[in-house]
């Protein structure tokens, strides 16, 4: 951690308008500092090195600048003082900083933990989501990336092919009944994609991890924060990340209902789109699968896989028996 904060201490000096020494926040994937500014709160990262190449790190900070400038409350970039978004860091392992606006608001809620929301807030709070998502993706449809432009790929290779984005789900230590079942599913879904690609899927880059944690509330303002794994994928899967960890609500179906209808209020989906609905829902638990199996060193993730494959086969009687 010493050296952690002699990296802060590094970045900060590139941006002149921070003020203070930096707080730390978060040290997990990236590691997140706190800063005081001239122009308020920021959050200033230091990006885990290896995972995504110095493009997609500025291509996605490129988004972010675009979706503020054109009204949405997410993180804006501040540039440093060379002008650029990102910056090098000096290092054994080199590492690159950001500077990002910190916004207001509370998580809307925490993993495996009931929703704080009550009556009518409930419907109110997706309805709300869906309008913000379909409200960016319409935005970015819009938008003509800047050249050089590179994100992950959530797409069919993404998700199912050799090498998933986040590791292959198939492969995650497990009873051979349950290897079974993944490797069935895995083929069911490769077909289902391929007959989706081919009348036309909706597809687009996307946040990719609009999780409780990253949606922020504010009384009736409603902010989108981590654009980390935000990259090119299906636009129904960003709408089954958002349901997959509320599929334990009581209400449960009253609030994909929602937020589907606040969703196509600002941008119509097609009937073939709603019908991957189930599909794109089964994936996204799958993906955890993949996240854990790559992740081996990881000591609580035994216990995390485990608990993974238990809510993935729940996920897969309920949407895909």
């Amino acid at each position: 951690m010493t050296d952690i904060a002699a990296l802060a201490a590094e970045a900060a000096s590139h941006w002149p308008q921070i003020t203070n020494t930096p707080v730390l926040v978060m040290h997990r994937e990236n590691t997140v500092f706190r800063v005081e500014t001239t122009e308020g709160h920021h959050a200033l990262r230091l990006h885990r090195p290896g995972y995504h190449s110095d493009a997609a790190l500025q291509s996605e900070l490129d988004w972010m600048a675009m979706l503020s400038r054109e009204g949405m409350q997410v993180p804006k970039p501040a540039a440093a003082r060379t002008g650029n978004y990102l910056v090098m860091l000096d290092g054994a392992v080199p590492r690159k900083a950001s500077l990002l606006s910190w916004l207001p608001g509370t998580p809307m809620g925490e993993t495996r933990k009931p929703l704080a929301f009550h009556g009518a807030a409930r419907t109110a709070l997706f309805q709300n989501i869906g309008r913000q998502m379909a409200q960016m993706h319409k935005l970015t449809d819009a938008w003509t990336l800047p050249q050089g432009f590179e994100r992950p790929k959530w797409d069919a290779e993404g998700l199912i092919g050799e090498a998933p984005f986040w590791g292959p789900f198939w492969a995650i230590e497990a009873t051979p009944d349950d290897t079974d079942l993944l490797q069935n599913i895995r083929a069911r879904t490769k077909t289902a994609l391929a007959d989706y690609l081919a009348i036309g899927a909706d597809y687009g880059l996307i946040h990719a991890d609009l999780v409780r944690e990253n949606v922020l509330v504010d009384t009736d303002a409603l902010r989108f924060i981590d654009f980390d794994d935000s990259g090119f994928g299906f636009r129904m899967f960003d709408i089954a990340t958002t349901l997959l960890k509320n599929l334990e609500e009581p209400d449960a179906p009253a609030l994909e209902a929602a937020l589907l209808h606040g969703y196509t209020h600002v941008r119509p989906l097609r009937p073939a789109d709603l019908a991957m609905l189930n599909l794109f829902v089964v994936l996204r638990s799958l993906t955890y699968l993949g996240w854990a199996h790559s992740r081996p060193d990881d000591p609580n993730i035994k216990a995390r896989a485990e608990r993974f494959l238990r809510v993935a086969k729940q996920v897969i009687a309920a949407r895909m028996p």
